[in-house]
């Protein structure tokens, strides 16, 4: 009994004794469970790297529509807007309506007037330039967002993997040394499950990011549809003017 006691005791130390810092355990990995962390680890940064990108790039592109919404409602003319956008849109919604003014002044005012033919024509290419230039601007903004969905998705699996690989490696050191110790299981043990909080590490805020910016990138591009449709009602206004003018003369 006392025996037992004393082995007890004596295995307590030597697992006390171990080093479990995080360095310790990946040096003391097998290659493949390394390769696991470095690689969940990469992701786990290149995340991050995305989310703050894109957050500041979505607040980026929520300021330069607020800030074209309040030109473009201002009362200035078109034109005016457009001479001062055309060299350089500053963002996605004024994109938008430079290639929208773009296609607006190749077409002659003399070719609509009294043609109704022409005027549909005009503002079925003026309306498909400007779906085009949307979709265009909006696979911009959501360039990476893959990553993240990919990450949150395959990351735990990954981890999964190592730990497997780590408790496989675990095994095999109790078969060669024919000992169930702690101090034989306990490191095997620690790595594997250090690959698994790895993996989860990288795939929870990859996969709360994704949902979060999903919502608000849906947002931002609801915003730019409902600008186009209102920039086609003006310029559908604008087509019919020209169209009484050229049935009046």
């Amino acid at each position: 009994m006392e025996n037992s006691a004393i082995e007890a005791v004596t295995l307590a130390g030597s697992v006390a004794d171990m080093d479990f810092s995080i360095w310790s355990l990946f040096m003391r990995a097998d290659l493949i469970v390394k390769a696991v962390i470095v690689i969940l680890l990469m992701a786990s940064l290149w995340c991050w790297a995305i989310i703050f990108e894109k957050v500041i790039g979505l607040r980026r592109l929520n300021k330069g529509a607020a800030k074209f919404e309040q030109s473009f409602w201002s009362g200035v003319s078109l034109d005016d807007l457009y001479s001062r956008t055309n060299q350089q849109p500053a963002d996605p919604m004024s994109a938008v309506f430079v290639a929208a003014m773009r296609e607006w002044n190749r077409a002659p005012a003399s070719g609509v007037e009294g043609d109704s033919s022409a005027r549909v024509s005009l503002y079925e290419r003026i309306d498909r330039v400007m779906q085009i230039t949307l979709a265009r601007e909006m696979d911009r903004a959501e360039r990476y967002m893959t990553f993240l969905a990919t990450t949150g998705s395959t990351a735990p699996f990954i981890g999964l993997f190592g730990t497997v690989w780590g408790i496989m490696n675990s095994f095999q050191s109790i078969a060669i040394s024919k000992n169930t110790s702690l101090t034989v299981v306990a490191p095997g043990i620690a790595e594997a499950l250090f690959a698994t909080a790895l993996g989860l590490l990288a795939a929870i805020p990859a996969v709360v990011a994704y949902n979060k910016l999903s919502r608000d990138l849906d947002r931002y591009a609801g915003r730019l549809d409902s600008f186009a449709g209102e920039f086609s009602a003006i310029l559908s206004r604008q087509l019919d003017e020209r169209g009484l003018k050229g049935g009046s003369r």
